[in-house]
C-alpha cells in the first residue's frame, strides 16, 4: 500500500467508487480507496437500483440524466457489465397536484433536452398490459427509465478507476484520520498509514463513525427499508420483452420487473430506525428479519394497480439499512470547519445519482468548485445546530414516511420544530405568525388572523395568498415591520479590516464612516458566490450583512483570505437581531421613537448610524429589500423584544404592522431585485446578473482572475423580469414559483424562472428568470410554463414598482 496520495476515498460502495473513478477522469490518478470489508458492503449490495432522470430540481435532473447515460459507456470502457435494463418508466398521477408536478417536470425535460412526455392510456396499456390504469388522471413516459445491477455498477467504477492508476484496498478499515498543520491528513489503517492532501468520507452507513474520527458530527440516521421479489408470474414469463417500471407515487410504492416476476418496495408510515447509537463495525452483507406486515398497506395498493401480483408467491424479501439526512438529500461538500475534508453521506437514490455525484465531488476537489449550483446538496445548508439528535430523528422519520409525497412550492414541514427561536417567537406566534424554517430558525412567513393557522399546500394559490397581499399593500401604502433577524451578520474590526474586506469582496469598501456598499463575493469559477451589504461604522470597524442560509457556506470563502494581524472577524448572527421598517410612512413612524433626524438630508440612502430607537441602541442602515423607503435596524438579541414592542406600538398610529417573508418576496420581485440561491449563484457571472459595475477590477480580490476571464466572454444568459398575463393566471389560479421553463412566442424553450410571485401592489403576476442571450428581449412576448402549461407573458423593460428608485431615496 502506498504511503502518499492526492486523495483517500473512505468507503467502497457505489458512491465511493464513482468518486474514485471521476477523480481519475479529471486527471488525479494518485488516489486510493479504502474499504473496511468487501466492495458494495453496507447499503449498496441490496439496493433496488432503480434509475430515473426526472427530479423537481433542474440541476439534480441534469446529474441524474448524466448518470443514466454514463452506464452504457462505462460498460464499453471497462468491459464490466453494469446490468443495465432500460425498458422505460411510467409515471402515474392519481391527483390534480401530482398531475401538476408531472406536467411541470415534462416541461422542464423539454428545456434540458430530456425525453419525458405525456402518453395516452391506450399507449400506456400497450407498454404495460398488466397495469390497471383506472383512476389515473395523467401518465408520463420516460423511455430511459429502468434499473441496473448494484454490484456490476460498483465494480465497473472500480475497474475504470484502476485502469487509470487508482488503488483499491479491501478489508482495510480506517482507524484514524489525523489533521496535519499544513492542511493535509494522515489516514491510519492496520496495513499502514497514508499521507494525503484530501480525505473523502464516502463511508455510507459508517459515515457518522468515520466523521467522528475527524472530530465532527454529521446529521445522519439509518433506517430499515423493505422490498420483495415475487416468484415467476406466468403473464411475464410469456412475454418476449421487459416491462417498464411503474412510478405510482400517490400509491406510495415502487414496482418493476425482476427476472420473470415483480419487485415491489414501499416507504411505509410505520418506519423503523436502526443503529441510533452507531452502526456496528461488524455489519457488512447483512439483512434484518423480514417484517412485511409493516408495508402491506402500500403493497395492497400496488396489487390493486397490478392485479397479477396478488396471485404471486414471494421469492425473496430484502430488509436492509439505508442512511438518511434530515431532508433526504445527500450531505456533500468540504466540511467548512476543517481543511481538505470532504463529506459525502446520506445518499438515497444512489444509482440514479452516482455518476453525477462523483463528477460534482471530483470537480470540487480538482477544480475548486462544481460546475452546477448544488446548494441543495451542500453540507453547509445545515449548521452545527442540525446535529441535535431529536431534530435529526424527527426529520428522518418524516422524510422516510413521506418519501413519495410532493414537495410543494413554499411548503414548510413541521417535523422536528421548533429547534431555534428568538426572543419574539412567542409574541409573533400569538399575533398569528405562520413560521418557516430558515437555517434552523423559526421565521415568520405571513401573519394570519387566527393564531395557530397552518399553511395549506399545492401548486395553485393557497390560504396565505390573500393575507400576504394585504401585508404588501399595508407596507406600500403606509408602513410595515419585517423581521430580518435571519440575515447573516458579521463584525470586522482592527487595523487591517478594510484591507481584508477589500481582499475578500469584489467592490471597494466605503471610505467614509456611515457609508455602505453592495458587493458581490466571487466564486472559484468567477460566478456569484454571494452578495453582501458592507457598512463602515468606524475608522477600523465594519458590519457585513448577507444571506443567513449561506452563513456556513460563505465561511469557506472568508477562510480563504488570512486575517491581518490585530484584526478580528466574528459572526454576530446569533448575538444580533433586526427589523426592516419600510413604506412611505416609515420615516414618520420611526421619528416618533428617536431624537436622531431621519430626514433625507441628514440620513440619505445607503448611509448608516448608531442611533437610539425607543431606548434600544441600533445600527440603522438606510436600505430596504422591499425597494421602498426604509431602514434596517440591528440590535442585540436581548433587546429584540423591547424594540419589536416599541415598533408595533408606534405603528398603530399609522395602521402599520408586521409583515412576513412571503410579502418581502413579492415586493422585491416587483422591484426586480434578485436574491442569493435564486437569481445569484456560482453558476452566473457578474455581467450576467448586473453586478459588473460592482466588481472593481483595479484592485485585487478573491477569485478576481476567474471573474475577469468570465466577464471577457459574451453573456450566456440574461436576467429578465416577466409579466405573466392575468387572464391565464386567473384561469389557472396559479403564479410561477421558480423552475418553470420560459419559451419564446413560437414555443421554443429559451430559459427558466428563478423567482415567481404575484405583485400585489402593481397588480401583476411576475417572474424573474434567465433567458439565453440573443433569443428574446424586453418588450417581447413569451410563454411561461406555469403548472406545465403555457401562459402568455411579456418581458418588461423596467420593474413595475418605482423603476427610477425615487421612493427608495425619498
Amino acid at each position: 500500500m502506498k504511503t502518499h496520495a492526492q486523495a483517500v476515498v473512505i468507503g467502497g460502495g457505489v458512491i465511493g467508487c464513482s468518486v474514485l473513478y471521476h477523480l481519475t477522469k479529471l486527471g488525479w490518478t494518485d488516489v486510493v480507496l479504502l474499504e473496511r470489508d468487501e466492495l458494495t458492503s453496507g447499503s449498496t449490495w441490496h439496493a433496488a437500483a432503480n434509475i430515473h432522470g426526472l427530479h423537481d430540481s433542474a440541476n439534480i435532473s441534469r446529474l441524474q440524466h448524466y448518470t443514466m447515460n454514463l452506464y452504457n459507456s462505462l460498460e464499453e470502457e471497462t468491459g464490466q457489465s453494469c446490468g443495465v435494463f432500460q425498458p422505460g418508466s411510467l409515471y402515474l398521477a392519481q391527483t390534480e397536484n401530482r398531475e401538476h408536478q408531472l406536467k411541470l417536470q415534462a416541461a422542464k425535460a423539454q428545456l434540458y433536452g430530456m425525453n419525458f412526455h405525456e402518453i395516452t392510456r391506450e399507449e400506456a396499456e400497450e407498454k404495460h398490459p398488466l397495469v390497471n390504469f383506472d383512476g389515473i388522471r395523467c401518465i408520463m413516459w420516460e423511455p430511459d427509465g429502468g434499473n441496473v445491477d448494484p454490484s456490476g455498477v460498483t465494480n465497473a467504477y472500480a475497474v475504470g478507476a484502476r485502469q487509470r492508476g487508482a488503488e483499491i484496498h479491501r478489508f482495510t478499515p480506517v482507524t484514524a484520520t489525523i489533521p496535519q498543520p499544513d492542511g493535509t491528513w494522515v489516514v491510519e489503517t492496520p496495513k499502514g498509514e497514508i499521507h494525503t492532501q484530501w480525505v473523502i468520507n464516502c463511508a455510507g452507513l459508517w459515515g457518522r463513525e468515520v466523521a467522528k474520527l475527524a472530530g465532527i458530527e454529521v446529521p445522519l440516521q439509518p433506517t430499515e427499508h423493505q422490498y420483495f421479489v415475487t416468484e415467476t408470474i406466468a403473464e411475464i414469463d410469456g412475454m418476449d420483452r421487459r416491462l417498464p417500471s411503474v412510478a405510482d407515487r400517490d400509491g406510495e410504492y415502487y414496482l418493476r420487473q425482476e427476472g420473470k416476476g415483480l419487485l415491489i418496495g414501499a416507504y411505509e408510515r410505520d418506519m423503523r430506525f436502526w443503529a441510533e447509537d452507531g452502526t456496528p463495525l461488524d455489519f457488512a452483507h447483512d439483512l434484518f428479519p423480514d417484517d412485511l406486515e409493516r408495508i402491506m398497506e402500500n403493497v395492497m395498493r400496488a396489487m390493486d394497480r397490478v392485479p397479477v401480483a396478488a396471485e404471486a408467491g414471494i421469492k425473496r424479501v430484502i430488509n436492509g439499512p439505508m442512511i438518511w439526512s434530515p431532508d433526504s438529500n445527500v450531505i456533500l461538500g468540504p466540511v467548512p470547519e476543517l481543511k481538505n475534508y470532504f463529506m459525502v453521506g446520506g445518499i438515497i437514490p444512489g444509482f440514479s445519482q452516482s455518476a453525477g455525484m462523483g463528477l460534482m465531488v471530483s470537480q470540487w476537489i480538482v477544480e475548486g468548485e462544481m460546475k452546477y449550483d448544488m446548494f441543495a446538496w451542500d453540507i453547509a445548508r445545515f449548521g452545527l445546530w442540525a446535529n441535535d439528535r431529536k431534530f435529526v430523528k424527527a426529520k428522518v422519520e418524516d422524510v422516510y414516511a413521506h418519501r413519495f409525497a410532493i414537495h410543494y412550492p413554499n411548503e414548510e414541514r413541521a417535523a422536528g420544530r421548533p429547534l431555534r427561536t428568538r426572543p419574539v417567537y412567542e409574541m409573533q406566534k400569538e399575533m398569528g405568525a405562520v413560521f418557516g424554517l430558515n437555517y434552523g430558525w423559526e421565521h415568520p412567513q405571513w401573519f394570519a388572523d387566527e393564531p395557530g393557522t397552518k399553511d395549506t399546500n399545492g401548486f395553485i394559490r393557497q390560504n396565505w395568498w390573500a393575507p400576504v397581499g394585504e401585508e404588501c399593500k399595508m407596507l406600500r401604502d403606509r408602513a410595515g415591520i419585517i423581521d430580518i433577524s435571519n440575515f447573516a451578520k458579521y463584525h470586522v474590526k482592527g487595523p487591517g479590516a478594510e484591507e481584508w474586506l477589500n481582499a475578500v469582496f469584489a467592490n471597494r469598501m466605503p471610505k467614509s464612516v456611515g457609508r455602505s456598499c453592495l458587493t458581490p463575493l466571487i466564486g472559484v469559477r468567477g460566478g456569484i458566490a454571494g452578495d453582501a451589504t458592507v457598512t463602515r461604522v468606524a475608522e477600523d470597524e465594519f458590519w457585513v450583512v448577507s444571506s443567513g442560509m449561506a452563513e456556513r457556506y460563505h465561511k469557506r470563502f472568508f477562510d480563504m483570505v488570512p486575517l491581518p494581524e490585530g484584526t478580528t472577524f466574528e459572526s454576530k448572527t446569533e448575538a444580533m437581531c433586526g427589523f426592516n421598517v419600510a413604506g412611505p410612512k416609515s420615516r414618520e413612524m420611526l421619528q416618533r421613537l428617536t431624537n436622531e433626524s431621519l430626514a433625507t438630508e441628514d440620513f440619505p440612502f445607503m448611509r448608516s448610524k448608531m442611533i437610539d430607537i425607543a431606548g434600544v441602541e441600533c445600527l440603522a442602515l438606510r436600505v430596504s429589500f422591499t425597494g421602498d423607503l426604509g431602514w434596517e435596524l440591528h440590535c442585540k438579541t436581548e433587546d429584540q423584544e423591547k424594540l419589536y414592542k416599541a415598533l408595533l406600538e408606534a405603528g398603530k398610529e399609522f395602521n402599520a404592522g408586521p409583515v412576513g417573508a412571503r410579502a418581502l418576496m413579492s415586493m422585491r420581485v416587483e422591484k426586480g431585485y434578485g436574491s442569493w440561491s435564486r437569481e445569484y449563484s456560482p453558476e452566473y457571472f457578474p455581467h450576467e446578473v448586473g453586478f459588473k459595475p460592482l466588481c472593481k477590477m483595479d484592485k485585487e480580490f478573491l477569485n478576481k482572475a476567474a471573474a475577469e476571464k468570465a466577464m471577457a466572454e459574451p453573456t450566456r444568459e440574461e436576467l429578465v423580469l416577466i409579466h405573466i398575463d392575468e387572464e391565464d393566471t386567473h384561469a389557472s389560479n396559479a403564479d410561477a414559483t421558480g423552475g418553470e421553463p420560459i419559451r419564446d412566442a413560437n414555443g421554443k424553450p429559451v430559459g427558466r424562472v428563478t423567482s415567481g410571485t404575484y405583485g400585489y401592489t402593481v397588480g401583476m403576476s411576475l417572474a424573474l428568470g434567465y433567458v439565453k442571450s440573443g433569443t428574446v428581449k424586453p418588450g417581447d412576448d413569451v410563454q411561461v410554463m406555469v403548472l406545465g402549461r403555457p401562459h402568455k407573458a411579456r418581458i418588461l423593460h423596467e420593474p413595475p414598482f418605482d423603476p427610477k428608485g425615487e421612493k427608495l431615496r425619498a
